[in-house]
């Protein structure tokens, strides 16, 4: 997609984020399925991840996120015109968890729908909403990602569960001046990988019956040494080329905030992209691959530690399952 070249611009006015309370270890992890701290430190730069409570779901942590958002961009509810949520763990398959987000924060001038586009569901939501504000429809939007992963992780396989962690990440987004708020944005797919990462049953291909439940089925399968080579190589792509469409250089990016898959995607993308290990924000350490989630967390995690400041160019690149990947360049 090309950087925008319409009357509008788009910005982010305020931004908010929610992690679950309990703590899930590597070391609580080695008493549940054989592994290690080290095997899983090595592998993927994860430490520890959040879960959510039994009674919490996707939409209440959406809930937290939106509103610390709103207070940020210093709007209410009934500023909000459109909600968009980014998520593959949604309270139910429909009504959407945008509808639900929707009701629960009073948001009642808000249309609202949900993106299912994996890992990349906040680039895609973020690319959407970029467009339908800049179009002149709406005016004042919430972004959310949003995941409670940790239900439908198989806590018996070893490759999958030491990876994922439950969040929710939210912006709030408005119009400004053209050139200004997010310059470029890209999204993209390969539907002939999707056998690389997916869940088998559940949906109208494969219902849940008492056989695949026996199977497991109900849980994410992944093959991550494809994935791997995939995820890197679209990322550096997605990026590279809003880059190209802005007419900026890597040296121009203050702060680059990939999806937090796996510590040794993140650094393989850092490499090509040619970019120093401070430029990149990585806090996959202590929240695992919260998967749409990530890139909101990461962005409000660094601005509270005081790294990013208004001004700062970033540069936003995700990969998920689809395949599906894409970047959004913006000055924050």
């Amino acid at each position: 997609m090309n950087p925008c070249d319409g009357s509008r611009g788009t910005k982010f006015a305020g931004i908010g984020y929610y992690i679950p309370e309990r703590v899930l270890t590597n070391f609580d992890l080695e008493k549940m399925v054989d592994t290690t701290d080290e095997w899983i430190v090595t592998r993927t730069g994860i430490h520890e991840r959040h879960i959510a409570k039994a009674e919490e779901a996707s939409s209440d942590m959406a809930i937290h996120a939106a509103r610390m958002a709103m207070a940020d961009a210093k709007v209410s509810p009934g500023d909000i015109d459109l909600i968009v949520v980014g998520t593959a763990t949604g309270d139910l398959p429909f009504p959407s968890t945008a509808c639900i987000v929707q009701y629960n924060i009073g948001a009642k001038n808000a249309a609202a729908f949900d993106v299912a586009a994996a890992c990349s569901g906040f680039i895609y939501a973020l690319t959407i909403v970029h467009s339908m504000i800049s179009s002149g429809k709406f005016r004042r939007a919430l972004v959310i990602g949003v995941e409670t992963l940790s239900r439908i992780v198989d806590y018996e396989d070893r490759a999958t569960c030491v990876l994922f962690g439950d969040g929710a990440g939210a912006v709030v987004m408005e119009p400004c001046d053209p050139g200004e708020g997010i310059l470029a944005t890209y999204v993209k797919s390969d539907g002939s990988y999707t056998d690389l990462l997916y869940l088998p049953a559940g949906g109208s291909r494969r219902p849940l019956t008492e056989e695949r439940l026996k199977n497991r089925e109900q849980y994410v399968k992944m093959k991550g040494d494809g994935l791997f080579k995939y995820a890197v190589k679209a990322m550096v792509e997605a990026g590279e080329t809003v880059l190209r469409d802005a007419k900026l250089k890597t040296s121009d990016v203050d702060f680059v905030i990939p999806h937090q898959a796996n510590l040794r995607i993140i650094e393989g993308v850092r490499t090509r992209l040619r970019l120093p290990p401070e430029k990149v924000i990585v806090n996959i350490d202590h929240v695992g691959n919260t998967s749409t989630a990530s890139i909101p967390i990461a962005l409000c995690e660094a601005r509270d530690k005081g790294l990013i400041k208004r001004g700062d160019t970033l540069l936003l690149v995700a990969f998920g399952g689809g395949l599906t990947w894409g970047a959004v360049l913006l000055t924050y």
